[in-house]
């Protein structure tokens, strides 16, 4: 990693007040990518909510849908949101479905600073053709699905969200650093 500019620096340490930090958005908007590049900038824990319900079930996110379904898994979302939206000095990266569940949106909201990345379905099918099963998209027309969970779910990541940054056709690197100048200085996470 190459050093950070001294203004980035400065602002990482003013931004104690900020001490959480999490990330909303769609399948395929960077969340996990750019969380763990915002951590190291902010010098706070990156945790990825769904990389965590992984480790403490011990099997993947596919697996816990096929067996529990699509509620099953947002019981365990809910779960571990709670949890780790308490724990201090945390970047936190939330599954594109997190806002779904009301008590979500709620300790999002009164737990820290919520950031909504914004992403086009465009750029959304072009990112999820790679990496992960998604069984969201399991045995469906991958553009067609992308565009009804928008039209669903942008009200609710809007309507949470402190700070809305487009992350289409950019670098992880200058969406994080995005984010950190538009971080409110005294935003209290706890």
């Amino acid at each position: 990693m190459t050093a950070r500019p001294p203004q980035f620096v400065m602002l990482a340490d003013i931004m104690l007040g900020t001490d959480r930090v999490f990330l909303i958005g769609p399948m395929g908007s960077g969340k996990s990518a750019v969380g763990k590049y915002l951590a190291r900038l902010l010098r706070l824990q990156f945790y990825d909510s769904d990389a965590e319900i992984e480790r403490r079930t011990g099997v993947d996110i596919p697996y816990i849908f096929d067996r529990e379904g699509e509620a099953g898994f947002r019981l365990r979302e809910r779960e571990t949101i709670e949890a780790l939206t308490a724990v201090p000095r945390t970047v936190l990266a939330t599954g594109g479905g997190a806002i779904l569940l009301a008590e979500n949106r709620r300790v999002l909201s009164e737990r820290g600073c919520v950031v909504y990345l914004e992403t086009s379905v465009t750029q959304q099918a072009e990112r999820v053709k790679q990496g992960r099963t998604r069984p969201l998209l399991a045995n469906v027309e991958t553009a067609t699905k992308l565009k009804q969970l928008m039209e669903e779910r942008s009200p609710l990541y809007r309507g949470i969200a402190d700070i809305v940054v487009v992350t289409d056709g950019r670098r992880v690197r200058v969406v994080a650093e995005e984010i950190l100048r538009q971080l409110p200085p005294e935003r209290a996470g706890g």
